[in-house]
């Protein structure tokens, strides 16, 4: 069957591969949605937002090095430097609009009448 089914999205979130890559290669293990094993289990949400910091913060570092090495004459390569720092900015932006968005659900949970 083509297209997006359960099962399809359920093996593009845990491998990473899209949905043309999974019919084109099916794997002959196909774990089962309701199964109670290590790789059905997803991280929790801390740890998913600290990886994602960390990652905007790799970013801004890389976009930083390659700064000083064309600054320095290190490189000449202009381009990868302002591809870099768009990446980090546009990380970053995301990251903020991320943390308004859930100051915005917690400020309207604490609002909520029990």
């Amino acid at each position: 069957m083509d297209g997006l089914t359960i099962n399809s999205a359920y093996k593009t979130l845990n491998t990473g591969l899209t949905t043309k890559e999974i019919t084109s290669v099916e794997s002959p293990i196909q774990p089962q949605i309701g199964q109670n094993n290590a790789d059905s289990v997803g991280k929790s949400f801390a740890a998913s937002l600290k990886d994602a910091v960390n990652a905007v913060n790799t970013a801004q570092k890389d976009s930083d090095i390659k700064m000083q090495e064309l600054a320095t004459g290190k490189s000449q390569n202009i381009h990868e430097t302002m591809i870099a720092a768009e990446k980090a900015d546009i990380a970053l932006r995301l990251m903020v609009q991320v943390r308004n968005k859930m100051i915005e659900a917690y400020q309207e949970i604490m609002r909520m009448q029990v």
